[in-house]
């Protein structure tokens, strides 16, 4: 697979990811700490695919640096947003559960990236 092929699979699995998020935040309690919890989680969930896109054209290694940087660190804040309503009770773990490793596996790919790009820069 090259790198083009990648990148594609790259944006249609975040798209997909960003999808599940909107879901999820419309089956969320209607409680004003699940909303405004959920307000955040929506935000930071679904703004992956908006900078994977440009992310491949980055004109340099730096500019590749400076957005996979924030694509990882809304990777992470979503995962602190999981990991708040789980630890609030403020819904069900097994409802959670896939998404929650989705967006681990994510971050994975994220951080992983970063760091090639640091080490090769």
């Amino acid at each position: 697979m090259n790198t083009l092929d990648q990148a594609k699979q790259l944006q249609d699995r975040t798209k997909a990811f960003a999808i599940r998020i909107i879901k999820a935040f419309a089956r969320l309690p209607k409680d004003e700490a699940a909303r405004t919890i959920g307000r955040q989680f929506l935000r930071s969930g679904t703004s992956s695919p908006l900078i994977i896109e440009p992310l491949f054209g980055a004109r340099s290694t730096a500019d590749f640096i400076s957005k996979i940087s924030v694509v990882a660190e809304e990777a992470d804040e979503t995962l602190f947003w999981f990991e708040l309503f789980r630890d609030a009770e403020l819904v069900k773990i097994n409802l959670t559960e896939a998404l929650m490793k989705e967006c681990q596996e994510l971050l994975k790919i994220f951080s992983a990236s970063l760091a090639t790009a640091k080490l090769n820069h």
